[in-house]
């Protein structure tokens, strides 16, 4: 049997770092779908082990580095704001594209807005039905965190600008969503946040990839590993503050030494600085920290495996936190089975996952990061694994080969309701 085809157009791709559209597409085509990518070009390599599983063409915007990188960015932006720049040049690559293949529908996967715009000008001109796939959505930051560069904060025009933009953006947005046939998203706190633009918003949580994430029996290691993979947009995101006490207090305690606890950070520099600052209030906690290069995901799992425990920073779910912010980080932990410390508890969807799984720990104070530490940390210096108790069932439900059929019933029956009212409109 032929497979249906299905144009994919997506802010990033892997090699970069585009885990949920490179899982999908690998899975993709196990389940009857081809997929094909038109996406922009980012210069990393964090998931070249997921390269080939689609037919992909990548859009080069930016080609300088250094300073004259930053000000390409600037007038990129720029030029996008005021006249859609980078959707208008995806859109004439994809229309090419469709115009040499047949698509059955198209998709259209974004952290913000962009290319939401290419893809619904395409959707008009080719008559295909199209579905939009939101990983992150503008309201759920209280800041800037989603504007990749900073802008000069020259008489406040840097507010002005990004102020505009998110106002325009959302606009856009939104008014796409209401002509989708289906919106797809990360968590029930999107659900509940896009549904008031399309009523068929559907719930696909982000998830790990079951052939790459599972549980090895790693030997014990000499150095009790507490380990945290990823970015640190802002503090207002992602708060170690809890860490930091905790670990603190159980240095002054003498429940743990220098030469035998360890916190290991895989971020980049920017990261870097940002744990650095804070962690520099402790005292002695940086005798306590090793950093390492942000490293490419094929070496996560076993990272992951060889930890003690696993650390998900996020905060409190608020006016001024984030909301509904649920990280590809905290399924790749779930995958391996190790005890997962969330700090500062988002008392929200994260949380009822972490419950339910009974993976782990979402705390609220210190004294529940203490606690959690010392019992994990003494029952290792006695030689014992760490116990596992967390629902095998329910993580799996997480499983990116799950999610894809989620995705492909959606697919299914999208075309075949469009089909129906192609048959309907011909009687």
């Amino acid at each position: 049997m032929k497979k249906k085809s299905v144009l994919i157009l997506c802010d990033i791709f892997p090699p970069a770092f585009g885990p949920r559209m490179g899982y999908l597409c690998k899975y993709l085509q196990r389940n009857g779908w081809k997929p094909v990518v038109v996406t922009e070009f980012i210069d990393e390599n964090f998931f070249s082990f997921l390269e080939g599983c689609a037919e992909v063409s990548y859009i080069h915007y930016y080609n300088r580095k250094g300073f004259a990188g930053k000000v390409e960015w600037a007038i990129t932006f720029l030029r996008d704001i005021m006249f859609g720049y980078k959707n208008k040049r995806m859109y004439r690559e994809a229309l090419m594209i469709s115009e040499k293949h047949h698509f059955d529908l198209i998709l259209c996967s974004t952290y913000r807005t962009f290319p939401l715009l290419a893809a619904w000008r395409l959707a008009y001109t080719t008559g295909l039905p199209l579905i939009v796939d939101l990983r992150d959505i503008i309201e759920q930051c209280e800041g800037n965190e989603l504007i990749e560069h900073k802008l000069p904060g020259i008489f406040g025009l840097d507010r002005l600008i990004i102020s505009g933009f998110y106002k325009r953006s959302l606009a856009i947005r939104n008014k796409i969503l209401r002509d989708a046939v289906c919106v797809t998203t990360v968590s029930p706190w999107h659900v509940s946040v896009l549904k008031a633009y399309n009523v068929n918003t559907q719930l696909i949580y982000n998830g790990y990839d079951p052939e790459i994430f599972y549980p090895s029996d790693k030997k014990m290691t000499d150095k009790f590993f507490i380990t945290y993979t990823g970015r640190l947009f802002s503090i207002a995101l992602r708060n170690p503050d809890l860490l930091f006490r905790a670990v603190e207090r159980l240095s002054q305690e003498k429940v743990i030494t220098c030469d035998r606890f360890q916190i290991r950070w895989f971020v980049d520099d920017k990261s870097r600085a940002l744990i650095a600052e804070m962690a520099d209030k402790y005292a002695n906690i940086e005798d306590y920290m090793k950093y390492f290069e942000y490293v490419p995901a094929a070496k996560i799992p076993d990272i992951l495996n060889e930890s003690s425990i696993l650390l998900i920073l996020t905060n409190k779910t608020g006016a001024d936190g984030p909301k509904g912010i649920m990280t590809t980080k905290f399924f790749e932990a779930l995958a391996v089975r190790k005890p997962i410390l969330c700090v500062r508890g988002d008392e929200g969807c994260l949380e009822k996952i972490i419950n339910r799984t009974r993976s782990g720990l979402s705390a609220h104070n210190e004294d529940e990061v203490y606690n959690f530490i010392k019992e994990h940390y003494l029952r290792w210096r006695e030689g014992k694994p760490s116990e596992d108790n967390s629902d095998k069932d329910e993580i799996k439900k997480f499983s990116r080969e799950e999610q894809a059929k989620q995705f492909v019933k959606i697919f299914d029956r999208t075309i075949n309701d469009d089909l129906h009212r192609t048959v309907c409109d011909l009687l």
